[in-house]
C-alpha cells in the first residue's frame, strides 16, 4: 500500500486509550495516533484537565503517558503522578 494513501489509525489503536479517552482527546484537537504522539503526554493531560474534564485522576494520567511509552497504566501510575507533581507543584490529586 502506498504510504501516502494509508488511512490514519484510530486513537483507540494506542495502548491504554479507550473510547471515552479518545473522545476527550478529540475535543482538544487530537484526532489520530500521529497527532497524539507528536505531543508531550503531560501537556496533553494538563490540557484535558483544564479544557475538558477537571476530574481526571492520576490513573488517567498514567494511561495517557503509557499510550506514548507503550507501558500499561497500572505499572506507571505512581511514577507519572510524581512527574506531574514536579511539573505542576500546586496540583492536588483527588481520588481515582
Amino acid at each position: 500500500m502506498n504510504p501516502m494513501t494509508k488511512k490514519p489509525g484510530r486513537l483507540t489503536d494506542l495502548p491504554n486509550i479507550g473510547k471515552t479517552t479518545a473522545e476527550k482527546l478529540e475535543k482538544i484537537g487530537i484526532r489520530t495516533p500521529e497527532d497524539f504522539l507528536k505531543r508531550d503526554p503531560y501537556d496533553v493531560f494538563h490540557t484535558l484537565r483544564r479544557k475538558v474534564d477537571p476530574t481526571l485522576c492520576r490513573c488517567a494520567l498514567a494511561g495517557i503517558v503509557g499510550a506514548k511509552t507503550g507501558e500499561p497504566w497500572h505499572r506507571i501510575t505512581k511514577k507519572t503522578a510524581e512527574e506531574y507533581a514536579r511539573r505542576h507543584p500546586r496540583h492536588k490529586w483527588g481520588p481515582c
